[in-house]
């Protein structure tokens, strides 16, 4: 009988750790990162009893997860992809909400440029001239109100960058505990099945911030290695990773490693992957593109202004102003060079930051992203460094081989545009030279479009008469006779005329300077058609034209961050439904699993009852 009990008890036993086990998995299925535990069993050793065997029973010999790496490293991998979509698509919307936002640029270059079409229709009229100037000042706060958009951003990728380096290095120690907790708790070969579920939740956790990869360091243990295979946790020692300002721009953040060296680029996967990567290649192209249509506006605009005459008779000045190039030294660098940098060619300036690197004979330029860009000139005063439109100098100061600046032409130009006119009268409406017909003329030629061709001529101020002496031929200031056809262009110093009409015999044109007040429009005509007029890219891209491409820049990567995103969840879920359907609870099977070990515990309870009812039998017969 006691062997009939012993397996009574075996069995009861047994059933009790696998109701345990159910009631563990019933309890943690709304358990983030828990892994349905099962149990295994065997059969005791059976006992030779003459000529056969008796068996002695069942224990439960272990309780094991229902685990694969393969699938739980998928489910990581995944993770990583997933979290990385979903935070540039998170950037690129914050980017597509600026410049669709109501701080609309077109809107405010339409604006403007409307206004100076009503100065060309009133050139003289001052409640035009006044609400051009606040038309310009409302061009100038979008345009800074764009940047300082732009600027929030970019803080908020600071922001992001330094909360990630927290939760990087808290899940680092917590996994690296976690090791040891495992290694302490391994005690005859047993799992600690609970705690191998926590480090992988926290390895999961560390793989949606930056991609991980794991591998088995022994002793139940991992090393999670992350980038370029740097070591965050080895065995139950982590690494911390740290920030530190970028270089060249101290109002940016980097990822810094245990070495000091910067490892931000190292980081592709992972929300902090996204944040390095929305920066580089969506935030900054943006910036620069939006400072490079400040530039052409300033540009084009101020050139044009400067060949009127304004209400006082003097040449036009500025109307707008714009601050130079950025030019930021390297925190590493040794000697003291003061490095300067001026645009001499909007036409050639492009959307890329440079750095511009002294090899201890000469200066070598690269673009951010490391690509080598053809220059001329060695920085002296009388020999600038010549790219891509800008003129690099080095005016004093002596360089040490290494150093470095950074030179952003176009980055934060939009912040600094400013107008400079706020006196109506300081409005270059009138060209600078005005054709009229003498009173006397009896053709019907009028003066029709007159057009600067070159301001420098030392000749250009001097007035010229255009005398007809017949329909068909005139003489300039009495010279030689020239011949004309109804529809040519009379050529003059640094201006050409064209007639509307046929002249008379005797009929005469002059041209001369434009005097104050002069009720002029041609350099009010000239500076509206700025909004046509090719500046960027070789005189091809208008300043509008180049807003659109802004904005097709920043839709087309929120496009493919959204298309991305889809696609990134689409895999996580395969890799979570493959994983958790080995790995997951299920409350059916549970539930089944439950009744099947409640009915052999109840069966063995009766098998321990038939060996008591035995016994007493028995007692009972030997005393009677």
């Amino acid at each position: 009988m006691a062997d009939l009990l012993s397996t009574g008890i075996s069995g009861l036993l047994a059933s009790q750790v696998g109701l345990s086990t159910v009631g563990h998995n019933i309890s943690n299925v709304n358990t983030a990162g828990y892994t349905r535990q099962t149990t295994t069993f065997n059969a005791r050793a059976p006992q030779f009893s003459g000529g056969y065997y008796i068996g002695q029973g069942a224990d439960a010999t272990s309780v094991q997860r229902a685990y694969s790496q393969f699938l739980t490293q998928a489910v990581w991998s995944a993770s990583s992809g997933q979290s990385r979509a979903v935070q540039y698509a998170g950037f690129t919307a914050a980017a597509n909400n600026a410049v669709s936002g109501s701080a609309n640029l077109q809107t405010a270059l339409d604006g403007f440029f409307g206004a100076v079409s009503d100065v060309a229709n009133a050139p003289i009229d001052t409640a035009s001239r006044q609400a051009l100037i606040g038309k310009a000042n409302t061009l100038v706060a979008t345009f800074r109100s764009l940047s300082s958009q732009f600027q929030q951003i970019d803080k908020q990728t600071n922001q992001q960058i330094s909360t990630s380096v927290d939760s990087i290095n808290s899940l680092a120690k917590s996994i690296a505990d976690l090791n040891g907790q495992i290694q302490r708790a391994s005690v005859g070969g047993a799992a600690p099945n609970d705690l191998l579920d926590a480090r992988d939740q926290a390895i999961s956790q560390l793989s949606q911030i930056v991609g991980v990869n794991v591998s088995d360091a022994g002793n139940n243990m991992v090393t999670v290695s992350v980038g370029n295979g740097l070591p965050l946790v080895n065995g139950t020692a982590s690494t911390q990773l740290s920030t530190a300002n970028n270089p060249y721009d101290s109002s940016r953040l980097e990822v810094v490693g245990p070495s000091g060296s910067i490892i931000s680029s190292q980081l592709g996967s992972g929300s902090l992957g996204a944040t390095f990567d929305f920066r580089t290649n969506v935030l900054d192209p943006a910036r620069n593109q939006l400072g490079r249509a400040a530039i052409a506006m300033t540009d084009a605009f101020n050139k044009q202004h400067a060949q009127g005459i304004d209400l006082n008779g003097d040449a036009g000045g500025k109307f707008f102003d714009i601050a130079d190039p950025a030019v930021l030294n390297n925190s590493n660098n040794k000697g003291n060079a003061q490095v300067t940098a001026t645009v001499t060619d909007v036409g050639k300036l492009g959307a890329s930051d440079y750095i511009v690197r002294y090899d201890g004979a000469k200066w070598v330029v690269s673009t951010t992203a490391g690509v080598t860009v053809p220059s001329t000139g060695t920085g002296a005063a009388g020999d600038p460094i010549l790219i891509d439109g800008l003129a690099i100098t080095v005016p004093s100061g002596t360089p040490q081989a290494g150093d470095s600046v950074q030179i952003q032409p176009t980055r934060n130009a939009a912040s600094t545009i400013s107008v400079v006119v706020s006196d109506t009268n300081k409005i270059a409406a009138s060209g600078p030279l005005a054709a009229t017909k003498a009173s006397t003329n009896t053709g019907k030629g009028v003066p029709g479009k007159l057009t600067v061709t070159d301001v420098a001529d030392p000749n250009f101020r001097t007035p010229v008469d255009i005398v007809f002496e017949s329909p068909t031929t005139y003489r300039v200031n009495g010279g030689p006779l020239q011949n004309y056809t109804d529809g040519d262009t009379i050529t003059g110093n640094g201006w050409t005329l064209k007639l509307s009409g046929v002249p008379a015999a005797n009929d005469t044109f002059s041209v001369k300077p434009a005097g104050s007040a002069s009720g002029d429009n041609g350099n009010a005509l000239a500076l509206a058609d700025v909004a046509n007029k090719g500046v960027l890219d070789n005189g091809v891209t208008t300043v509008g034209k180049s807003y659109s491409q802004l904005i097709a820049q920043v839709g087309t990567a929120g496009a493919q961050a959204n298309t991305a995103l889809d696609a990134q969840q689409s895999i996580l879920d395969q890799a979570m439904a493959s994983q958790q359907s080995l790995s997951g609870v299920n409350l059916d099977e549970e539930a089944s699993n439950l009744l099947r070990f409640q009915q052999a515990y109840a069966a063995s309870a009766q098998v321990i009852n038939a060996a008591n009812t035995i016994f007493d039998s028995l007692l009972s017969a030997v005393r009677g």
